[in-house]
C-alpha cells in the first residue's frame, strides 16, 4: 500500500507540469475568445487556430494517460474524457467556420471559404490530417470495449465534415487534374483523404443503424454522407464512380423505408 501511494505521489509530480501546460493553453483560449468578442474582424482565422491549439492540449490530456499506464499500470480515465470533451472543442471552432452541414453545396460554402481563402491548402490538409490522428490515438487510448464506442461515430463524422467543408473544390477541382500546379500533391492527398471519411462515416451510421440504435436518423445521415461523397465524384466528372454511390444511396433509402413499414406493424 505504501509503495501504491508512493507511486501515486510520484505521478502526480511528473503530471504537474503537463497540466500547467493545459491550463495556459485554456487560459490562453479564454482571452482568445474575449477578443474575438471585441472585435470579431478576422475571427474565421483565431477559431482555426484555437482548433489547433484544442487538438495539442487532447495530445497533452493523453500523454497523462500514457504516464499513468507506466507508472501506475492503470489507465487515466478522467485524463481520457478530458481529452475527448477537447477534441469536440476542435471541431466546433472548426464547424463555427466551415459549419456543421454535410450536404451543403460548394456553391453555398463559398461564402465561408471566402473568409479564410489566404489558409493555404496544405496548411488546411495539415490541421485535417493532425486532427485526424488525435481522433484515432483518443480511440486507441480508450479501447473498442470504452462505453464512448458509439459516440465515436458522431465524432469521426463531424470531423469528416469540416475536413470537406475547408476544402474549396472549386479550387481543388481544377488542380486535382494539373500535375503542374503547386498545389497539385496537397490537393489529390485532400481530396482522396476527405473521399476516405465520407465514405467511412456512411457505413459507420450504417453499422450503427443495423448493429445498435435500430434511428430513421442514423440511416438518413448514413445516406447524407453518401450524397457528399457522389458530390465530389461529379465534380471530378467520374459519372460511373457517381452513379454508383447514388444507387447504393438509393438502395440504403429503400431499406430504411421498409424497415419503418415493418416496425409499425
Amino acid at each position: 500500500m505504501a509503495v501504491q501511494t508512493e507511486r501515486k505521489a510520484e505521478f502526480a509530480e511528473m503530471s504537474k507540469p503537463i497540466h500547467d501546460l493545459i491550463n495556459a493553453n485554456l487560459k490562453k483560449e479564454k482571452t482568445v475568445l474575449e477578443d474575438i468578442r471585441k472585435n470579431p474582424e478576422g475571427m474565421e482565422y483565431k477559431k482555426i487556430d484555437l482548433a489547433e491549439d484544442m487538438i495539442y492540449i487532447t495530445t497533452l490530456y493523453m500523454s497523462i494517460n500514457t504516464l499513468s499506464l507506466k507508472m501506475l499500470n492503470v489507465k487515466n480515465n478522467d485524463a481520457l474524457n478530458d481529452a475527448r470533451k477537447i477534441i469536440y472543442k476542435s471541431i466546433i471552432y472548426l464547424e463555427e467556420v466551415v459549419t456543421n452541414f454535410v450536404d451543403y453545396s460548394y456553391s453555398e460554402l463559398s461564402a465561408k471559404l471566402e473568409k479564410i481563402a489566404d489558409l493555404k491548402i496544405d496548411k488546411r490538409f495539415y490541421l485535417v490530417r493532425k486532427l485526424g490522428l488525435a481522433i484515432q490515438l483518443l480511440s486507441d487510448a480508450l479501447g473498442d470495449n470504452s462505453k464512448w464506442k458509439w459516440s465515436f461515430v458522431e465524432l469521426r463524422a463531424r470531423y469528416a465534415c469540416v475536413a470537406k467543408n475547408l476544402l474549396d473544390m472549386k479550387a481543388a477541382g481544377k488542380d486535382y487534374f494539373d500535375p503542374s500546379t503547386e498545389d497539385y500533391d496537397n490537393t489529390v492527398f485532400y481530396v482522396r483523404l476527405v473521399r476516405q471519411l465520407l465514405d467511412k462515416s456512411a457505413m459507420d451510421y450504417r453499422d450503427k443503424y443495423e448493429l445498435m440504435s435500430r434511428s430513421e436518423e442514423d440511416m438518413q445521415k448514413a445516406i447524407n454522407f453518401l450524397i457528399a461523397l457522389r458530390r465530389i465524384a461529379m465534380i471530378l466528372g467520374e459519372n460511373d464512380e457517381s452513379e454508383e454511390i447514388k444507387k447504393k444511396a438509393q438502395v440504403w433509402k429503400t431499406k430504411m423505408e421498409t424497415d419503418q413499414k415493418q416496425n409499425k406493424k
